[in-house]
């Protein structure tokens, strides 16, 4: 088993290295560079080229079955749980087969809906302190899911 983590912007990156720790699984924190590496002997930062979606690229070919992923990227999520690995959004929903698709569609209609008015205002809600709580509990449990094989 191994923990991937898409590490640029990923706010629970403190996180993941505590229940990775806690249970002695080896992490992978890829990203296109800007991370400093952690001092932790389980925790391997990974820096890919320049590029679109190189971390996402790198990420989807070696995550499986057994693996655990965290990312926001939905494409990149989708094509992890089409391997077989555990996805989880940093606020700690957990993406599966059973809601993947409903989850691409909802991206898909957004960025729809932003193309078509430009003077759309918005983003994503800000992160916050139960979206971490939330993060770790799924992860612990993702974790333990994929132990138990």
């Amino acid at each position: 088993m191994t923990i991937y983590v898409d590490a640029d912007a990923c706010p629970v990156k403190a996180e993941v290295e505590r229940v990775a720790t806690r249970h002695g699984v080896p992490v992978r924190m890829v990203s296109n560079g800007g991370l400093r590496p952690a001092r932790n002997p389980l925790v391997e930062t990974v820096i890919v080229p320049e590029g679109p979606d190189a971390a996402d690229i790198w990420i989807a070919d070696r995550a499986g079955p057994g693996d655990v992923v965290v990312t926001a990227d939905v494409p990149l999520a989708a094509r992890c749980v089409a391997t077989g690995a555990r996805v989880l959004k940093p606020d700690g929903e957990a993406l599966t087969e059973a809601n993947i698709g409903n989850v691409l569609a909802t991206r898909d209609l957004m960025a729809d809906l932003r193309a078509a008015d430009p003077f759309r205002r918005g983003g994503g809600r800000a992160f916050t302190k139960s979206d971490r709580s939330r993060f770790l509990d799924a992860l612990e449990r993702a974790v333990r899911a994929a132990a138990r094989g």
